[in-house]
């Protein structure tokens, strides 16, 4: 989760989630380069005479400002469409997850339309948050998914449009009524990640967060059974 004062991302508990934060780099790099060099041509324009009685056309120098804007842009678009079949991608997942958004709570499901796992998840009030915990964040039900295995998650809504957002995992779909929208994800490793309804849904909005326990799939397998 973030922390105040925090310029970067979020902690990565997935291989998507550590693409995106790859690319922001990238981007980065190149966003200060291009910057840097501008601000440079813009220095020596300001401490020029602006004016040239020699220089009326300069062929090369016209292609090479066509030419690098367009290879820049290359170096960006190349790896973005790669992380959007990325994004897309679902696989052969081995567990599977219906989050269906409620005002103002989310209602989890598990397993097949013949045995069926549900239950629902609230904010805890912040009176009752125990020490080490979350204002705002915490949930009375975290929903659990296995980390090295492939993982499918839909999302849904039973009243109005809310959106399931988990930054650490790189992930958010809008739950709309009467449609279900598919989310494949990969944890890498265990620990608890924490996200929120990115859908203004109503008055309390601000209160249904979204609260993830990644664990090992025998303790996935027994907390299912159990």
């Amino acid at each position: 989760m973030s922390f105040w004062g925090q310029l970067g991302f979020q902690d990565s508990y997935s291989g998507l989630s550590s693409e995106l934060t790859f690319f922001h780099d990238h981007a980065m790099f190149v966003l200060v380069l291009v910057s840097s060099f501008v601000g440079y041509m813009i220095m020596c324009l300001l401490k020029s005479s602006l004016s040239s009685r020699f220089i009326m056309e300069a062929q090369a120098l016209e292609a090479a400002w066509t030419m690098v804007p367009g290879l820049l842009l290359l170096i960006l678009a190349i790896p973005s469409v790669r992380l959007l079949y990325l994004l897309d991608e679902v696989g052969g997942p081995m567990v599977s997850m219906k989050a269906i958004g409620h005002q103002w709570y989310w209602e989890y499901e598990y397993g097949d339309s013949n045995d069926v796992i549900s239950f629902d998840s609230y904010m805890v009030n912040s009176l009752e948050v125990n020490g080490g915990g979350y204002r705002l964040l915490e949930v009375d039900n975290r929903c659990v998914l296995p980390y090295g295995v492939d993982s499918r998650i839909l999302v849904s809504s039973a009243d109005v449009i809310h959106a399931w957002a988990l930054p650490s995992l790189g992930v958010k779909a809008d739950a709309i009524p009467g449609r279900i929208n598919q989310l494949g994800v990969h944890l890498t490793s265990s620990g608890v990640m924490f996200g929120q309804c990115s859908e203004i849904c109503g008055v309390n909005h601000s209160f249904m967060p979204i609260s993830v326990e990644s664990v090992s799939p025998e303790v996935f397998y027994h907390w299912l059974m159990g």
